[in-house]
């Protein structure tokens, strides 16, 4: 599967993230109320690099902009699992506050979901429990929470996260 594919439909286009969108980025993720329900600060300069670097030494890391304006809003990664190869993980996500609200955060997961499915039957979602913003947005685009006794079928977490999962129609 290719994990950093170029796609687009009529408000977002994705595409690999480079080292070039460092600037651009943290200026769509400095805003602290971005990070809120998460367990980290980046919206401070070193945090958000070390999150920067990371997302680009993943090899699935994709930067998302605003088809209209063409500025970058956010970004999302994929990662897949050796050991489970009929799924890729989706996350890592997070788009400028202006964005939030379900259409464009739905517009970039059916985007990163229908290439996936290209690949794999499932899609997984590792969700912190006490992040309930992302948690219901995860909800909105079909995500089912699974039990723990499913978990043998799928890539192990933290206790402190939930596991939704999207399995493709047949």
């Amino acid at each position: 599967m290719d994990l950093q594919p170029t796609l687009a439909n009529e408000l977002v286009s994705i595409r690999p993230l480079e080292n070039g969108d460092l600037e651009a980025l943290y200026k769509a993720a400095k805003d602290p109320a971005i990070w809120k329900q998460h367990h980290s600060n980046r919206h401070l300069k070193d945090e958000f690099k070390t999150f920067f670097t990371e997302s680009i030494k993943s090899n699935g890391a994709l930067a998302i902009f605003d088809k209209q304006t063409g500025e970058i809003i956010g970004s999302s990664r994929f990662k897949s699992f050796n050991e489970f190869s009929n799924q890729v993980e989706i996350g890592w996500t997070f788009l400028s506050r202006k964005y939030w609200g379900g259409k464009y955060n739905m517009s970039v997961k059916n985007l990163m979901i229908g290439h996936a499915f290209k690949y794999v039957d499932y899609v997984i979602f590792f969700v912190n429990k006490n992040n309930l913003r992302s948690q219901k947005a995860i909800e909105k685009i079909g995500g089912e929470k699974i039990e723990e006794s499913e978990y043998y079928k799928y890539p192990k977490t933290s206790i402190d996260n939930l596991t939704f999962v999207i399995k493709r129609k047949t």
